[in-house]
């Protein structure tokens, strides 16, 4: 029987959430990341512990056949790889940065100037989108100390929580792109392994919904069971059960975490009352 080759990170950002996701869709890994390559004793998979740079290569080469990688990643090597899903984790950005004394966010500052980054590619297109000149120097790792050291005027790199910037004396200018955590997956996929592949993403889009959702249940008048229905348009149709108090109901149903509280008010102002929510572990739509 054929088995879809994964590859994940052996190390970084993406290495615990990516064996979480694969927990949470209830694929069990039997061995960690000092093997190359580990089995799945539930699930048609193989898994496969890579160095994050070497994923779209072994990507458009078919070596394994899907990746949870960065985004920004993906647009930095412009391998021929499809993104299928994006998985909502490891979210960060790729932007450019100036010595905080300089007194401007306008992307003109960095004509004519030397921007040190580890993601060439993504600036050399984005400057030439914009009709910027600048002197790109390419560094792997610490890009952050360049300006200190006067190899550069300002860098291009990852942007998570703005710390490091800030330890080495810079600030955020641009965003040039942003990125999270997506499942890729080569051109070469025979048709089985294609049947596997939307099995795994039906499994992930279970999980992903569950998170992105809250089952809600509440105490609502009769009279206004229709007004609280037309607030809550995750399901088909919500709950309605009687209660022992005559005119009264409960009501159940899902909202969508991202608008969470615009909801909770919608309901208050409809008559709902007693409101608990409760979290979901998956979503079988």
């Amino acid at each position: 029987m054929s088995k879809l080759k994964i590859a994940i990170q052996k190390s970084g950002r993406l290495y615990e959430d990516s064996l979480q996701l694969l927990k949470d869709c209830g694929i069990f890994v039997n061995n960690g990341k000092d093997q190359l390559k580990v089995s799945v004793d539930n699930f048609p998979m193989e898994i496969m512990y890579l160095r994050n740079s070497d994923i779209p290569q072994y990507l458009e080469d078919g070596v394994v056949d899907i990746a949870i990688v960065g985004e920004n990643l993906l647009v930095e090597k412009q391998k021929n790889i499809q993104i299928v899903e994006k998985l909502g984790f490891s979210k960060c950005k790729v932007s450019l940065a100036v010595p905080k004394e300089v007194d401007t966010d306008d992307l003109s500052y960095f004509q004519n100037r030397k921007i040190a980054t580890s993601y060439p590619n993504t600036l050399k297109n984005f400057l030439e989108k914009k009709g910027i000149t600048s002197d790109i120097h390419i560094i792997s790792g610490s890009v952050e100390i360049a300006p200190n050291i006067g190899l550069a005027d300002g860098i291009c790199d990852i942007v998570s929580s703005g710390s490091t910037l800030f330890k080495n004396g810079l600030r955020e200018t641009v965003t040039i792109l942003k990125s999270e955590a997506v499942l890729a997956k080569t051109s070469q996929l025979d048709p089985q392994k294609e049947a596997i592949l939307d099995k795994f993403l039906f499994r992930i889009k279970s999980v992903l919904k569950a998170k992105n959702s809250k089952y809600i249940l509440m105490n609502v008048p009769d009279e206004k069971i229709s007004d609280i229905a037309s607030v809550l348009p995750v399901l088909k149709s919500p709950t309605v059960i009687p209660l022992a108090e005559k005119g009264w109901s409960s009501i159940h149903s899902v909202i969508d975490e991202e608008r969470f509280w615009d909801v909770i008010d919608e309901l208050k102002e409809n008559g709902a009352q007693d409101i608990l929510i409760i979290p979901i572990d998956k979503m079988v739509i």
